[in-house]
């Protein structure tokens, strides 16, 4: 189950995110709650695999904006990067970026399915 504190503990900034919503902090659950499902980092790591990296930017810069709008740091920051090495196209191991993300995806989805 979602609460602020696990958030914090997760390490997102909790104040941020919830200033963006009004003080709301069951609003601001919902809205954390509501990018679990969302597919596009699996998107990126086809894009980045299939050397679309056009598309991958535009996938990446979108995530980049989600993640970071809910100040979901630790999910935001390797999204972070990787848009920004994208938009220089630099030749890096894009693909370390995208499994940290997902891993601290895990950790999100994990938090949501544990019970109190």
């Amino acid at each position: 189950m979602i609460t602020i504190e696990n958030l914090r503990e997760f390490g997102a900034d909790v104040d941020t995110g919830v200033k963006r919503c009004l003080d709301d902090e069951n609003f601001y659950i919902e809205l954390v709650k509501s990018v679990i499902p969302d597919t596009r980092i699996d998107e990126l790591e086809q894009c980045i695999k299939d050397k679309d990296l056009d598309k991958a930017f535009e996938v990446a810069h979108a995530l980049k904006g989600m993640y970071g709008n809910m100040s979901l740091l630790p999910i935001y920051e390797p999204i972070n990067q990787a848009t920004e090495f994208l938009r220089s196209r630099k030749d890096v191991d894009y693909l370390s970026f995208i499994n940290e993300a997902k891993a601290q995806k895990q950790k999100l989805i994990d938090m949501n399915n544990a019970r109190k």
